[in-house]
């Protein structure tokens, strides 16, 4: 399970209490009301939680492993051709092999 953090908590109740501190302070006053006393207490929770959040500890940085090293590119010369002489047959105008001739084969 993930951990929650500090600041996500504080966001939570700070969002909580401006969302219903609009609600509680909406009502007419009346003398024996005690809207402002949970508007007060609201308030007083939601700044004990910045208060507390901002002094936590921060968070260390995540760890992405060691620092990956790489040499600069290199030019890398095409690997030379391979050659060799074989012998091929020689054919006259009829198609017929008159000889082989020596030639030379590269890939």
């Amino acid at each position: 399970m993930k951990e929650i953090s500090g600041r996500k908590i504080a966001g939570v109740f700070v969002a909580l209490a401006l969302g219903v501190a609009p609600i509680v302070t909406a009502a007419p006053a009346a003398a024996g009301d005690p809207g402002a006393a949970i508007a007060a207490g609201i308030g007083g929770f939601a700044l004990g939680a910045l208060a507390g959040s901002s002094a936590a500890r921060p968070a260390p940085p995540p760890y992405y492993g060691a620092p990956a090293y790489y040499p600069a590119p290199v030019y890398e010369a095409p690997p030379p051709y391979r050659c060799w002489r074989e012998r091929r047959p020689v054919f006259d105008e009829y198609g017929v092999v008159i000889g082989y001739r020596p030639t030379r084969v590269c890939e």
